[in-house]
């Protein structure tokens, strides 16, 4: 018995398939921050968490995610990393917190940030860091807003 429809159902199935799997690549798009492909200009973003302090991280300590390669102080934050990424990379992308609520794609200082409810945020500098304090929850209100529709912009 001959299916004359079948060639057209895998033609179906082929396109619905790619389609999945463009989609699927769209949402997993690098979007973090990363000059020269080091995220957040290869600090450890565990270290804000644990030390307190922004510190640089090895070259030979280090993973790929989203697209970009995140250098670590110690294998240990390594591997905190890789147990919950999403706990420890910075919010929007690694991009400015503050520029983000303003509709703008902004570099960052990783010397200027802030842990809120256990959330990292990343400053582009002093001066804006002092735009971003006087309504940090104001501000997040419109990143999250924003985010991520403003990287189109970029």
């Amino acid at each position: 018995m001959r299916f004359p429809f079948l060639p057209a159902i895998r033609l179906c199935l082929l396109g619905g398939a790619i389609v999945f799997w463009a989609i699927a690549a769209r949402a997993d798009e690098p979007i973090f921050n990363a000059r020269d492909g080091a995220a957040i200009d290869g600090y450890d973003v565990v270290a804000y968490f644990t030390t307190g302090e922004p510190t640089s991280g090895d070259p030979d300590i280090a993973v790929l995610w989203k697209g970009a390669v995140w250098l670590f102080i110690s294998d240990e934050n390594r591997e905190r990393f890789e147990a919950n990424p999403r706990a420890y990379a910075p919010q929007f992308g690694g991009y400015c917190a503050y520029g983000v609520s303003s509709g703008l794609v902004l570099r960052t200082d990783p010397r200027v940030w802030q842990i809120r409810d256990g959330k990292l945020y990343l400053i582009h500098n002093a001066a804006v860091w002092d735009k971003w304090i006087q309504d940090v929850p104001g501000n997040i209100e419109r990143a999250d807003a924003n985010w991520p529709r403003v990287l189109a912009s970029h």
